[in-house]
């Protein structure tokens, strides 16, 4: 997402690129100097985001939101699946006796810089302390509130997990800290993670940057992860656009039994359309790509954008109901709620 926005401000380091240059053969989707989605969009140029940043009137958020406390068990076994929501993009998947993080961010803030940048108004739903070990993290790309080093570093001095991430984020983590075990993957790429578990590397409509020179050096990806209780499809950022993206995944790893879907960091349209969609874009994609159920993130923990906090769960009700669609099948939990499939 556009954490990284809220930090620039008189802080002119921040302009200098932080992302490493990948380097890899020519693809369909790779320029030999960065990665492009071909049925996606160009991020925003630099006009554009100054017009927002200058122009926008954010809706005022409280300093605290309510969240709940889970404490996880140290593994899962069977056909079951427990999800953990642990706030704005990150879970914790347990299944087949594996435990994996997605996009997990502990900081305070989505940020660069620890005083300045969107900062946490709901405390995660897992202390750090009490993580079960984590065998593999999933890194769906290097905007700061889904790639905080700082919670990598951490997971790799206590855990030592495996980090599956798209081409070029490795290098990110890796020049940070040398003991983060990141492994770099390619679209439709699949890694097995043991104990039968699988997970695919997807394209979404997004992009990546952690500066301003840096953007697109580094892949992105949506992942499919295959579980005893079915497939997990798990969208951490995403546009909309013509829902091609949800199709092409309901179609190559149909049938899926659940799908992650953001909901949050949408106003305004003109600005975010092409890169987050709004809740009644989410329905759309849950129609798309043929879920059984739906789990809401990516709303109510940071404030990027301008809508209220709680918009998304408001216009996402107003969506399905207009749909017809039982507001039971794409539920929004809170931090530190679980869901057992």
């Amino acid at each position: 997402m556009l954490a990284w926005l809220g930090a620039t401000a008189g802080l002119p380091t921040f302009w200098i690129s932080r992302m490493a240059n990948y380097t890899g053969p020519v693809s369909d989707h790779f320029d030999g100097t960065r990665f492009f989605d071909p049925d996606g969009a160009e991020p925003k140029g630099v006009g554009e985001v100054l017009r927002w940043r200058f122009t926008h009137k954010p809706a005022k958020w409280p300093e605290r939101a309510p969240s709940h406390v889970d404490t996880p068990p140290p593994r899962v076994d069977g056909g079951s699946v427990r999800l953990s929501y642990v706030g704005h993009v990150s879970w914790l998947i347990q299944s087949a006796s594996v435990n994996i993080l997605v996009d997990p961010v502990w900081s305070d803030r989505a940020s660069p810089f620890s005083f300045a940048g969107p900062k946490r108004v709901s405390a995660p739903g897992i202390a750090f302390d009490t993580l079960p070990p984590i065998d593999v993290v999933l890194v769906s790309h290097g905007h700061y509130d889904h790639l905080d080093l700082a919670t990598l570093s951490k997971l790799a001095a206590k855990h030592a997990p495996r980090v599956i991430t798209p081409l070029g984020n490795d290098l990110t983590m890796a020049s940070h800290d040398e003991a983060i075990r990141a492994e770099a993957f390619d679209w439709h790429d699949r890694v097995e993670l043991g104990s039968g578990l699988a997970v695919t590397l997807v394209p979404t409509r997004h992009w990546t940057a952690r500066g301003v020179f840096d953007r697109n050096k580094a892949l992105w990806a949506s992942f499919v992860l295959e579980t005893p209780a079915g497939k997990i499809y798990v969208v951490c950022d995403s546009g909309y656009g013509e829902g091609k993206h949800f199709r092409r995944v309901r179609d190559a790893h149909g049938p899926l039994r659940l799908a992650l879907l953001p909901i949050g960091a949408y106003e305004p349209r003109w600005f975010m359309k092409d890169q987050h969609m709004n809740p009644s874009d989410a329905v759309k994609a849950l129609e798309d790509c043929g879920a059984e159920q739906a789990l809401a993130h990516h709303h109510a923990t940071f404030q990027l954008t301008d809508e209220a906090i709680d918009a998304p769960l408001k216009a996402l009700h107003a969506a399905l109901d207009h749909a017809n669609i039982p507001r039971e099948r794409f539920a929004a939990l809170q931090p530190g709620q679980v869901m057992e499939i």
